[in-house]
């Protein structure tokens, strides 16, 4: 009796698995290349622009800088895009011991000032931690969350929800679209949405999330304008891959690891889910299908980093997400109406009230 042989075929072509290993070569080179070389307590000085959010805390706030993080006093505050000049010891995991602040720029940039501006007219209105669910939902400002709410959304494996994500960007880029389709040609929409997703990251903070939400964004835009097919697929590799070949060091990052295994799972298991739980009626299922398929990427990752995993996080996330894209959008309204009048945007600030403190209630009580 012959036996035919059995006929495989590779996943990529010769061209395409020649490109990706150049890619991966490039991305290992850069990694290596840009690593800053410190020697264990040797007093250096670092500066540059602050492009992550400090965190607050009730005596001081951490900054990271130059790949190494330092806990400085928490007067005067440092902001996301301002200039500073700190110097200390090199210590071990990153850390910076005795940080002095040398000097420290305000910074002037008009997306920066405009920043400070929303979050500071939700302050004054809001009480806490309504003001800072709200920010940090619809622009990513974390400092100021208080540290109990802090720690209750880590406990409930929803502190994910309260920083701007991908979900954000694609919820800005589909306002865009909805909104320009009605006035000019598509085309032209698709190229104001483009400006509009870059801006809104700018403002938002490049953090790695949202930089891989717009690219992936850009893409999908992009082939539309051009009458290409779009691939989710190639799209998440190719981000990841321009992110790591321009910011080598997150590829260490925990945000770019959680959002690209995140976005891969709801790729690869939500469709699945949805239809295995049709029984439950939307939107709580809709939710838990995106909370329980992103979990299955994430959670390891969350457990070896941690040491803790919350088992009821997807029923919470469940109870709480469809919370976030109404926060979003009548947040992000009620921002732009403050930067025409601070008495235009009190209707949206008032209107986002009552969802805030559904998503709070929910958290401290599983917490």
């Amino acid at each position: 009796m012959s036996t035919k042989p059995i006929k495989t075929s590779f996943p990529f072509t010769e061209s395409q698995f020649f490109f990706w290993t150049l890619i991966i070569f490039i991305i290992i080179f850069r990694f290596y290349q840009t690593q800053p070389t410190y020697h264990l307590t040797n007093i250096i000085r670092i500066s540059g622009y602050v492009r992550s959010e400090p965190i607050r805390y009730d005596t001081a706030q951490s900054v990271k800088l130059a790949g190494l993080k330092a806990y400085l006093p928490r007067y005067p505050e440092i902001d996301y895009g301002d200039f500073i000049v700190i110097e200390g010891a090199v210590g071990e995991k990153g850390k910076l011991l005795k940080p002095v602040l040398i000097n420290h720029q305000t910074s002037t940039n008009f997306l920066y000032q405009t920043r400070k501006q929303i979050i500071n007219e939700y302050r004054q209105i809001l009480p806490e931690p309504h003001s800072s669910l709200v920010v940090g939902v619809v622009l990513g400002a974390k400092s100021s969350i208080p540290e109990d709410f802090w720690q209750a959304l880590k406990k409930t494996g929803t502190a994910h929800v309260v920083v701007a994500s991908g979900m954000n960007v694609t919820l800005v880029a589909g306002f865009l679209m909805n909104f320009l389709v009605t006035i000019i040609n598509r085309k032209k929409a698709i190229i104001f949405a483009l400006l509009g997703i870059w801006l809104y990251t700018m403002l938002s903070g490049f953090d790695a999330p949202l930089v891989r939400a717009a690219i992936m964004g850009s893409i999908a835009f992009s082939a539309q304008g051009l009458g290409k097919l779009y691939s989710a697929w190639r799209a998440l590799f190719l981000s990841a891959a321009l992110m790591l070949i321009f910011t080598p060091s997150w590829l260490t990052d925990l945000g770019f690891i959680l959002s690209f295994l995140a976005t891969a799972s709801l790729m690869l298991f939500e469709s699945k889910i949805n239809r295995l739980i049709s029984f439950i009626p939307n939107p709580f299922r809709e939710g838990l299908a995106t909370s329980l398929a992103a979990q299955i990427g994430v959670a390891p990752i969350l457990y070896l980093t941690f040491g803790q995993l919350s088992i009821l996080s997807p029923l919470i996330n469940a109870l709480i997400l469809w919370t976030i894209p109404l926060i979003t959008i009548i947040g992000g309204v009620g921002a732009i109406a403050s930067l025409i009048h601070p008495v235009l945007s009190l209707p949206f600030i008032y209107a986002v009230y009552p969802l805030t403190s559904w998503f709070i209630f929910v958290v401290e009580f599983f917490s």
